[in-house]
């Protein structure tokens, strides 16, 4: 929780100011050496660590603390879980700043942690970027257009930095959730969700018994995923809702 970025980025990245994170920060040690692996990673020895996720833009306060993490040499895994997920009306142009904040944090977010991170990763003998694109990548959601556009735009990113990433030793993997029971739209309850834990083991058992797939897909996104090869697109959009 240290560098520049954390005064710099404040305006473009609102989030409590550095005395309350510091505050926050001591809460979370209570008492702990702040250079301990899982007290700090940014300022720990990783060496025998498994591979950590990180998650940063270059408009985030906490950019010169994942800049720094990239520079551990044993750093070979990075994935993209951005999302901001909310509803919009285009008759409304309240929703125009929902649209702009949803493509800031879920498309250039992405590409912002890529160009971070990927020239590291190449130097590696083995390394992974994954992306979390959605289902509704592929049948856009009416009540979320610009959510559903980022994501297929993620797929589409993805695809694309595959085929540019083909001549190096990155692997490069895109993770397609369905609707899974989580706080995003406040789907915690939602009966038609995918429990959370049932989402993860799924996909954990797919990343490692697949280990060369371009897509992780686990079984109730596969509808979404190929409506357009299957016929259904126009079916399964029209059961979505728009409000």
């Amino acid at each position: 929780m240290s560098g520049s970025s954390l005064v710099d980025k404040a305006q473009v990245d609102p989030a409590p100011t550095s005395s309350a994170l510091s505050v926050r920060a001591r809460g979370h040690l209570a008492g702990t050496d702040p250079a301990a692996p899982y007290a700090s990673p940014a300022l720990a020895d990783l060496r025998g660590l498994p591979p950590l996720l990180i998650q940063a833009g270059s408009a985030e306060i906490l950019l010169d603390d994942a800049v720094r993490l990239a520079a551990h040499p044993g750093l070979d895994v990075v994935v993209n879980a951005a999302g901001i997920m909310l509803p919009e009306d285009v008759l409304d142009g309240r929703s125009l700043k929902v649209a702009e904040d949803t493509i800031a944090a879920n498309l250039l977010g992405t590409i912002r942690m890529v160009y971070a991170f990927a020239p590291h990763l190449a130097t590696r003998e083995q390394a992974a970027i994954l992306t979390v694109s959605s289902g509704l990548a592929f049948v856009p959601l009416p009540l979320t257009p610009t959510y559903s556009a980022t994501k297929a735009a993620v797929h589409s990113f993805g695809e694309a930095l595959r085929v540019q990433l083909a001549g190096t030793s990155v692997q490069v993997i895109e993770l397609v959730p369905p609707a899974v029971r989580t706080t995003l739209m406040n789907q915690e309850n939602v009966e038609a969700a995918m429990p959370l834990d049932d989402f993860l083991t799924e996909a954990m058992s797919l990343l490692w018994t697949r280990p060369d797939a371009h897509e992780i897909l686990v079984e109730k996104v596969q509808p979404l995923r190929y409506a357009v090869s299957d016929g259904t697109y126009d079916r399964v959009l029209s059961l979505l809702p728009a409000r």
